[in-house]
């Protein structure tokens, strides 16, 4: 490894660096001896040093340049989701063949039974460890470990495997939703993951820096990705499938209250390019923040304001709190403290910047005004609460430019919040978390298959900008899965959600290639798929905000298809 290369290892790992996300018009690359790393060929993470720039803050970086931090969500399932009757129905037997199914995520126990083949040999191609320095990054990228399926086997043949392969899964998510999606059947314990023949390609993300942990609030000990390692990650997978040949369903499991809820984000711009690429399935969690309180939605008329009350339960280093509406819209804010001390609105404009001590409380708040998305420049106001006392802090929104009148505001997600903290009149539709809200992807919500009813903490839709998600729902309560050590055991959340519609993606890309000629179907035309044999409860209407249009059923999806 030379100096360069050692020296840019330190900035993409050392809390002494700045990440920001940009592209090549932007100024931040016009900072001298910065390393890059280039992102899907569209964007480029600039890792700038903290003592050479000014602090991370809204006023000074861009919001949009800043890495948001991502979080975890938490056989009968299978049967439910028709992937057994494909699995075994004779003129199919559908089971992931020659089909990538790529994690991002924490990593796999590469040791385990669900991952290997009768000889013992791996299922697995290779496993990016961003989290281990090293030489020995992929190409392309300048950081992290990748493994090989030959040293995977190797390092499978000896008797301590991680002296070889040291990558491990200390957490054990990514283990359970790669068991799930792609697990190999185990007639002994009546297990079989929904595509058993698939390949699995792994990417275990780095953990946030502290400095973007501090920058969020997000609280001691809670799980944190950034963007920027997600961006790779997407990025690592998509190139290994280009290089193999293979097709290739993502699973992400993981999701942010942070950033644009349309699809006018970075991140989710890329995934509607991922997902329009031919011999791809892209399939996203939609998260578990339905009722969790985290959501507003308001609506103001000239000359009229509205008051959004904050309940803060306790005394708490701080939080962070969006106001987003579409770019007809401009609204101004002014907040009052539980002991009545006021933040005075005043006018609007692109990059202004307000703050304010309340000198009673100890606490102060900086109110930030950007355009906050890439394309379609909805406003964005960002509101940092540092030293909140306890009590009920409320936002005042004025009309200052207003066409509906509507906006929404987002607290952060329920593992990143030091304390409770929530609106007191808060709102459950439009709670689905980044990136699900991706136009072309497939944003999969969560029901419960054992008892037939709605999964409550799901979240539900729509999109802010009108687009239909979830797309559809897959079981999401107690998933048969195996874990990190290699025992089996039940997983709930929309995570499993996610890992099942991967491997349904898996089977129907095996089935479209193989057996339909259509070798160039994508995301896309999959979703619609997916869609048009989705089973639908009798006494309710479709699409709607908890379901999209249904439940996957992928046994009728490729029957439909069979009938046209």
């Amino acid at each position: 490894m030379d100096e360069e290369e050692m020296d840019c290892q330190e900035a993409v790992y050392s809390d002494d660096y700045y990440d920001i996300i940009g592209n090549e018009s932007e100024a931040a690359q016009e900072i001298k001896g910065v390393c890059q790393q280039n992102l899907g060929n569209r964007y480029v993470v600039y890792y700038l040093p903290r003592n050479e720039v000014p602090a991370l803050s809204v006023g000074t970086y861009k919001y949009i340049n800043i890495p948001k931090c991502f979080t975890l969500f938490d056989q009968n399932a299978l049967e439910a989701s028709g992937i057994i009757r494909v699995q075994t129905q004779r003129n199919l037997e559908l089971k992931g063949s020659n089909i990538i199914i790529g994690f991002l995520d924490t990593g796999i126990q590469y040791e385990n039974s669900a991952f290997r083949n009768e000889d013992g040999s791996s299922r697995i191609l290779a496993i990016w460890d961003q989290s281990i320095r090293s030489d020995r990054h992929p190409e392309g990228f300048i950081y992290g470990t990748e493994y090989t399926k030959e040293e995977i086997d190797f390092a499978l043949q000896q008797e301590n495997p991680r002296e070889y392969v040291p990558q491990t899964d200390e957490i054990g998510h990514g283990t359970m939703l790669a068991s799930i999606a792609a697990g190999s059947e185990d007639l002994g314990n009546d297990f079989i993951g929904a595509a058993p023949y698939a390949d699995i390609a792994v990417v275990k993300l780095k953990p946030a820096k502290e400095n973007l942990r501090q920058f969020y609030f997000i609280k001691e000990g809670a799980i944190a990705y950034q963007e920027n390692d997600i961006f790779t990650a997407i990025d690592y997978l998509n190139r290994l499938a280009l290089k193999l040949g293979k097709p290739l369903a993502l699973c992400i499991g993981l999701g942010t209250n942070q950033g644009n809820r349309g699809s006018g984000g970075r991140l989710t711009s890329y995934l509607d390019d991922v997902a329009s690429m031919y011999r791809r399935g892209v399939c996203i969690a939609v998260g578990s923040e339905a009722i969790a309180r985290h959501h507003y939605f308001g609506s103001v008329h000239e000359n009229h304001s509205d008051r959004v009350e904050i309940n803060v339960t306790e005394d708490m280093k701080g939080f962070i709190v969006e106001l987003w509406a579409r770019s007809s819209e401009l609204f101004a804010v002014s907040v009052i403290s539980p002991t009545g001390e006021v933040l005075p609105r005043v006018p609007v404009w692109n990059g202004q910047q307000q703050k304010q001590r309340f000198l009673l409380e100890n606490s102060s708040v900086i109110i930030d005004y950007q355009m906050g998305g890439e394309r379609s420049k909805e406003q964005l106001v960002h509101m940092t609460f540092s030293n909140p006392v306890m009590g009920v802090w409320v936002v005042e929104v004025y009309p200052y430019r207003i066409s509906d009148g509507m906006f929404n505001m987002y607290l952060p997600v329920t593992d990143f919040l030091e304390h409770e903290v929530y609106f007191v009149r808060s709102n459950p539709d439009m709670t689905l978390t980044v990136p699900s809200s991706a136009r072309f992807p497939m944003a999969v919500g969560g029901y419960n298959a054992q008892t037939g009813g709605i999964y409550i903490e799901s979240g539900r839709g729509y999109t802010t900008d009108g687009t239909i998600k979830p797309d559809f729902v897959a079981p999401a309560v107690d998933v048969f899965t195996q874990n990190q050590y290699g025992r089996y055991d039940r997983m709930s959340g929309t995570s499993a959600s996610a890992a099942i519609a991967a491997g349904a993606c898996a089977l129907l890309l095996e089935w479209n290639i193989d057996y339909n000629n259509n070798p160039s179907v994508n995301s896309i035309e999959l979703r619609n798929q997916i869609i048009n044999g989705a089973q639908r409860v009798s006494n309710q209407l479709y699409p709607n905000r908890e379901e999209g249009f249904g439940r996957l059923d992928i046994y009728q999806s490729i029957l439909n298809m069979r009938n046209l």
